[in-house]
This record gives C-alpha cells, sequence and structure tokens, in this order.
C-alpha cells in the first residue's frame, strides 16, 4: 500500500523533475536509509537478491535506498546520475508466483543498473520476463504476496510500468502523474509486451483489439475517468493538477502528509518512509529522506551524491532488528505533540538548502556538497534531540 508521484519540468516551479512516495508497509517493519557505492564485479559473480540469484553485472552504480529491514530489495531509491524509482503493489488475473524477484528487488536492480529512467525501466522489464516477479512480499507473512507497478524518473522524463506477472505495459509521463495500489494505465499504453492484447483475448480478460483497457482488462474492474478526492489515487491525482506550474520539493512533502485520503497512512499499515528527490537537470539533484515512520510526524534530511559523510546505514538484508535504530526510537516516541517544533526545523532546513541552490552557479561543486552534507547532519541531529 503507497503513493507515487511525478512532476515533470512543465509543471514544476523551477523546471526539474520532482518524485515523491509514501511507503505504506506493516506499522512496525523497520525501514532504513542505505548506501551502496559504486561497485566492480569479476565475471561469473552472482548476487543473492531477496529469493533468487541472478548473474551480478561488471559495475553498478551508487544508490541511497529506503529499504525494509529483512530484504535485498528497496521500496524507493535514488542513484547517482539522478534517477528515481518507487514501486506499488497491485493485484490482477494473472497468477502470483512463490519463488521470483520482488518488486522491490526489481525496484533496486533499476536502480543499480540504469544510467537514466528509460535504461532502469528497461533493466526492470528484462529481469522480470527472465526470472519473473514473486515471493512473500512480508518478513512474517509469507503468503502477502503481489505483482507491481512502477514510476521511474530521471531528470528529463518518467515512465509508468505496470506489470502482471511477467506481463508489461509503459505510459510515458507527459506532464503530472501518480500511482497508488491499483492499475491505472489505460488502453494500450505506449508501450507493451508483444502478445499482451492476444494473451487477454484468449484468456477472455477482453473480446478482442479495441476491447483491450490495460486497467479494466487485467484488473476486471470497472474504473472512472474522474479521480476521486477520496481514493489515495485519486487524491494525489487532483492535489498534482490543482498545482501544475507550481509544484516543489516541499509542496510535494505535503502532498505526502495528506489525511483526508490517507496518503499519510495511518495504522496497521503505515507510511513507514517517504522520500522526495529534487531533479536537476545539468546541476546536483537533491533528495530528501525521512528514514522514518509517518511523514507527518518526520523531518525529511537532504542528501546529495556522493552519500559518504551524510548518515545512512549499510544495505540489508538484516536478520534482526536493532532497537538502536533511529526509526525505532522515532517509532516508539511518535512526537505527534512536537509537530510544530519538527515543521520550524524542516521550514529551516529546506529554506537553507534553497539559498544554496540559488548560489549553485556560484559555489564551487565541493562546497556545495559539503554544505549540504552538513544540513543533513543538522536535520538527523534535531530529529534525535526531539525524540529522546
Amino acid at each position: 500500500m503507497c503513493d507515487t508521484l511525478v512532476s515533470l519540468g512543465n509543471s514544476t516551479e523551477d523546471g526539474s523533475v520532482i518524485f515523491g512516495k509514501n511507503s505504506d508497509r506493516p506499522f512496525n517493519e523497520v525501514q532504513l536509509i542505505t548506501y551502496s557505492p559504486r561497485r566492480s564485479f569479476k565475471k561469473g559473480d552472482k548476487l543473492k537478491c531477496t529469493y533468487l540469484e541472478i548473474p551480478q553485472v561488471p559495475e553498478t552504480y551508487a544508490t541511497l535506498m529506503s529499504q525494509p529491514y529483512w530484504m535485498w530489495g528497496a521500496e524507493m531509491g535514488t542513484n547517482e546520475n539522478g534517477v528515481a524509482i518507487g514501486n506499488e503493489a497491485i493485484y490482477t488475473h494473472e497468477p502470483l508466483r512463490r519463488i521470483g524477484l520482488l518488486g522491490m528487488d526489481l525496484l533496486r536492480l533499476g536502480l543499480e543498473r540504469g544510467k537514466t529512467a528509460k535504461e532502469a525501466m528497461e533493466v526492470i522489464i528484462d529481469l522480470l520476463e527472465k526470472y519473473g516477479q514473486g515471493g512473500g512480499c512480508a518478513y512474517d507473512d509469507p503468503g502477502w504476496m503481489y505483482h507491481n507497478s512502477f514510476i521511474v524518473a530521471d531528470p528529463k522524463e518518467a515512465f509508468v510500468l505496470e506489470t502482471a506477472d511477467k506481463w508489461w505495459i509503459v505510459e510515458k509521463v507527459k506532464n503530472v502523474r501518480s500511482i497508488s495500489n491499483g492499475i491505472s494505465i489505460r488502453g494500450k499504453g505506449d508501450y507493451r509486451k508483444k502478445g499482451i492484447i492476444e494473451h487477454a483475448i484468449e484468456k477472455g480478460y477482453c473480446k478482442n483489439d479495441d476491447d483491450f483497457d490495460f486497467a479494466i482488462t487485467f484488473s476486471g474492474t470497472p474504473i472512472s475517468a474522474i479521480p476521486s478526492p477520496y481514493s489515495r489515487g485519486g487524491k494525489s491525482t487532483i492535489l498534482l493538477r490543482e498545482d501544475i506550474g507550481k509544484i516543489t520539493p516541499s509542496l510535494m512533502m505535503e502532498f505526502l502528509r495528506e489525511h483526508q485520503a490517507g496518503i499519510c497512512m495511518h495504522g496497521g499499515f503505515e507510511s513507514t518512509g517517504s522520500q522526495v528527490s529534487h531533479l536537476r537537470k545539468e546541476k546536483k539533484s537533491i533528495h530528501w529522506f525521512t528514514g522514518t515512520t509517518l511523514p507527518c510526524v518526520s523531518i525529511y534530511k537532504p542528501y546529495t551524491f556522493p552519500i559518504e559523510g551524510q548518515k545512512y546505514y549499510n544495505p540489508g538484508p538484516y536478520q534482526i532488528v536493532n532497537s538502536g535504530w533511529f526509526w525505532c526510537k522515532h517509532t516508539k516516541s511518535k512526537p505527534i505533540r512536537k509537530k510544530i517544533e519538527l515543521a520550524n526545523i524542516e521550514k529551516t532546513i529546506i529554506s537553507r538548502v534553497n539559498d544554496l541552490i540559488i548560489q549553485d552557479d556560484k559555489i564551487s561543486e565541493d562546497k556545495f556538497n559539503e554544505k549540504i552534507k552538513r544540513l543533513n547532519l543538522e536535520a538527523w541531529n534535531k530529529s534525535f534531540k526531539l525524540i529522546n
């Protein structure tokens, strides 16, 4: 249960691409901000994902991820090239596999192996076709399985990729777009796996070529063309459309804190992590992660590549939960009464980052990186103080 949003440069205030996601997971599932540096591998090396082992590639890109502690994959993240990806659980007519690559594995693989959004998407498609998707999606519930949709973005463009077992379809984003926990690509998309329409006709999902509408055909559910303000997917679409031309990273954060439709989710499933990425052409992209549950009582902390010197954990999987992790301490304290203090701290950090962005043509890249690093650590330190 998640929501992923993106706004292209024709719809943002400064012409950049802005990506955002809330990861909605079981309320007690720890999610860590993890960093994996660029690495080289030898021919024949293998990679152990959550459930499957696959061939490794000669080189992987540096990645920053929000990662459920127990799995190899990640719920969302970005890489050193400015590619950002978020995934969603969706349910389709196609069978669920007990063994395969998790959607979260595919997401991390796209980040590690993709230099652009298009390349990362093609990595995911290629691996999906070779190995399939499958396996239990919760640490303590192996029976919880689903198919996946993705938004894959970079500073120039974004794509929605939706899957049904090994079948897939792609829509190129035109201005703003969001995905939630239902299939959303209408009609035949912009690209699709060869044979998908014939497969749907053979299975009785649709009558003929003209009757094919991916969202309806593969879910069997009528879908209104008018977004509902009472559903998360509908509400996120409305918020994005209402603010075309005015969308900023801070506004994206507010979208992810929306409570009327439950984009900021509370309860047995909660928004256990959140990310906003400011993807800028020919400039340093800035990525904001909460590293905590419930964005409404969290501070988004800024990151930029190279990540060394900023706060992160080594990538999972981890076998056990460490009660000393900040996520655990924050979840236990849930600083709801300190919302105003949290908001003021975040507002100050955002303002100082924005001041840096204004100056970034006048200061060196090293100086820019150093200042972001200091703001990252300051945001984390102030977050620690508020829960102690």
